[in-house]
């Protein structure tokens, strides 16, 4: 099969297209033909070793998974022994989390990181929905405690996980407050956010408004800031942010620790570290609210398998909005 790998850390040319062996899926697990798959900025992440402090988990001298890509979309091939959920032809998606593999023709899987992919969904669109869906969902409802009639803000709302936690706010009945770029704000508007803040004429850290919860997914303001939009009990919830320029030490994981150390010490408002990792049923929740809820990825761009690279080059160089997609089928299968 043709798969997009990579034998040492580095930019774009780093990456190739390869033919690989199909994987064979073992107990409990099942093999999928890739439809569509998604980039994320973890991607960038391993493909660059950055933050070089994360090659101690990623690999030190090379990513220890070989083929890129965690989000996809396609259908059920074969099943392994003990697979009681899913039957060759099924439609699904996923994320495979640190295993990686995913931008490829076939992908092996557990059977526990794979549902049933939503119905109105095209495989492109349901394969931008993983890691971003469950980020945005565990962000808000898990680690937010979200409640209908609050107020939530977002920073870095026209991103792949902003676009998704702007429609995830409001279906949880919240006001939503979202921070993006002047070329960005009809786009957020158009998603239901109530308030939209241009960062680049307004510090939203400075209007005087409070928040009952910030989703803080760019890390380009200082916990001291950041709290300061926030209501004296509300909640800041960090995750990521520092994704591109590359070359540091720590990256945005610095603002993070800070967050880890200061939270113990907090009173009355609260800081969370968002921590996610794939889930079935966060998969089944985010299928949920695209069938019944009209809740729909934006897609910025669409590359085929062999145009990786250049569709990477595009999500580091800080232009792509909402999501950049991989289609591993040719076009006219959709």
């Amino acid at each position: 099969m043709k798969a997009i790998v990579q034998d040492r850390y580095g930019p774009p040319g780093t990456l190739t297209l390869a033919d690989v062996d199909v994987p064979v899926p073992g107990p409990g697990e099942v093999l999928v033909r890739v439809e569509a798959a998604a980039l994320n900025a973890y991607d960038w992440h391993v493909m660059r070793g950055d933050p070089r402090m994360a090659r101690l988990a990623m690999g030190r001298s090379r990513p220890r998974a070989r083929i890129r890509g965690r989000d996809f979309a396609g259908r059920v091939e074969a099943v392994g022994p003990d697979v009681r959920q899913l039957r060759p032809g099924d439609a699904v998606f996923g994320d495979l989390g640190d295993d990686n593999g995913a931008f490829a023709e076939y992908v092996r899987v557990p059977e526990a990181l794979v549902a049933t992919a939503p119905a109105n969904l095209t495989p492109r669109q349901a394969a931008a929905l993983p890691l971003a869906g469950i980020t945005a969902l565990m962000g808000l409802r898990d680690a937010g405690g979200l409640e209908p009639g609050r107020h939530v803000l977002v920073n870095g709302a026209s991103g792949g996980v902003g676009t998704l936690a702007v429609q995830l706010a409001k279906l949880l009945g919240a006001t939503v407050t979202a921070v993006c770029s002047t070329r960005n704000t009809e786009l957020v508007r158009s998603l239901g956010a109530d308030h939209v803040v241009d960062y680049t004429r307004e510090d939203f850290t400075r209007l005087g408004r409070r928040h009952d919860l910030v989703l803080d997914l760019v890390g380009n303001r200082s916990l001291r800031a950041l709290r300061r939009a926030l209501t004296p009990t509300g909640t800041l919830v960090l995750s990521g942010g520092g994704v591109y320029g590359g070359g540091s030490l720590v990256g945005p994981v610095w603002l993070i620790a800070r967050g880890r150390l200061l939270a113990p010490f907090v009173r009355r408002q609260r800081i969370v570290v968002l921590t996610t990792a794939p889930s079935r049923s966060h998969l089944d929740t985010l299928r949920a609210h695209a069938e019944n809820d009209g809740l729909v990825p934006v897609i910025d761009r669409c590359y085929d398998l062999a145009e990786v690279p250049e569709a990477m080059r595009y999500l580091e160089s800080d232009h792509a909005r909402a999501k950049v997609v991989i289609s591993v089928l040719p076009t006219h299968a959709e």
